[in-house]
């Protein structure tokens, strides 16, 4: 290989995050986003210790590029306002080593874009597909053809890569819950403290960002694609009633900001990451359900991971033993996050008035310091898999 060349197909954070690595690691880089133009809209993402210690290993500061913003503490709540349990971030900052960051998705992107060279990301580049994975792979975009040493598909929970390459696997089950998300604009009255609030079957969860502004989102168990007519009134009826200061942020809300998507997950894993010379990451890869607020931390993860582990392939033979690398490293950790997610759903949706309350109870009633230690494997998790050696030469 001469300059190796990687395409990422999908600009979202798992996509920008591989790119600068992989460019950070002397790979020429291109980015293929359907979107015509960045997306200045959006909502927030909680980046926890793990994704943040992967942002450090590629020499990226988050918080430089999208703001500082660390609640004092986080919780949960019932709907009258009493908490269930709130961790102080000084001690998950003391045991993990960095507090959680919360951060506006646009400016996190935006910030990741600023660190990859100039003409990097092609807007308005769908790709219709990715050719020979195995011998030597060509992604084919609306905006023409690229040849590639290795393709990262990071396009999205509806990948179509992974359908086309995986026509077996069962796909995404629908959770139950849809999910509205909204970013409010600053108040001037102080921020408000992060929190989740639990239900019957319904929550809504605030979270403050390095601006000022609130990134707020709510759940709901309804059928699959149900949208309703107004979505101010809908919210206002759902969470209206519950403590301070949900029913201020309702009033504030923008319906035209206000993003709803049903919440899925896969049903199964896939059997492996890769194919070839053709990697998936992200959603693409393990989408999960938001219970665990990691599908944006395990997608830097990700990224990191495969930039790290195709840093010394030269050939295509090494590129393919990369990527199988990288399966074999992330495959289990993702999907034990996957289904932990998806449990940690079904308890958090519980409808049933007995059976909310017993599980508010037991929430009650965790030590703190048991319940903190139960979170190591996830946010003390992140490692650098070693590299795999070279593949000889054929003789």
């Amino acid at each position: 290989m001469s300059q190796r060349h990687a395409v990422v197909v999908g600009a979202g954070i798992g996509g920008l995050t591989a790119a600068v690595a992989l460019h950070r690691r002397g790979w020429r880089v291109t980015v293929c986003e359907r979107a015509p133009e960045p997306q200045p809209a959006g909502a927030g993402i909680v980046l926890a210790p793990n994704a943040l210690h992967a942002f450090e290993a590629i020499g990226f500061d988050a918080g430089t590029a999208a703001g500082r913003a660390v609640p004092a503490a986080m919780g949960l709540r019932r709907r009258d306002g009493r908490w269930l349990s709130r961790a102080d971030t000084a001690a998950i900052a003391a045991r993990y080593g960095v507090p959680p960051l919360a951060v506006f998705r646009p400016s996190l992107a935006a910030g990741l874009t600023a660190a990859l060279p100039a003409g990097t990301v092609r807007h308005g580049a769908a790709v219709d597909s990715v050719e020979d994975p195995e011998g030597s792979p060509v992604v084919r975009t609306c905006a023409g053809e690229f040849a590639a040493d290795v393709v990262l598909a990071a396009d999205g929970i509806h990948s179509p890569t992974r359908r086309r390459f995986f026509p077996d696997h069962p796909g995404l089950r629908y959770s139950g819950e849809t999910a509205w998300r909204t970013v409010l604009p600053a108040s001037g009255t102080g921020l408000p403290e992060a929190a989740e609030t639990w239900g019957r079957g319904e929550r809504f969860g605030i979270v403050p960002l390095a601006d000022g502004r609130v990134y707020a989102y709510a759940t709901a168990v309804v059928p699959e694609g149900y949208r309703p007519a107004d979505v101010r009134a809908e919210l206002l009826r759902r969470y209206g009633t519950w403590h301070d200061p949900i029913p201020a942020l309702l009033e504030r809300i923008d319906p035209a900001t206000v993003l709803q998507h049903d919440l899925y997950d896969l049903a199964a894993p896939l059997p492996r990451h890769h194919h070839g010379r053709l990697a998936w990451l992200g959603d693409a890869a393990h989408a999960m359900t938001p219970n665990l607020g990691q599908g944006g931390c395990q997608a830097v993860e990700d990224a990191v991971v495969v930039a790290h582990l195709l840093d010394g392939a030269r050939t295509p033979a090494d590129v393919s033993a990369a990527l199988a690398a990288y399966s074999a490293a992330r495959c289990a950790r993702t999907d034990a996050i996957r289904v932990r997610a998806h449990r940690a759903g079904r308890m958090a949706a519980l409808r049933n008035p007995l059976a909310a309350a017993v599980r508010d109870l037991a929430v009650r009633a965790a030590p703190a310091g048991p319940a903190l230690r139960a979170m190591d494997g996830l946010l003390g998790g992140f490692a650098l898999p070693p590299l795999p050696r070279p593949v000889p030469a054929e003789a």
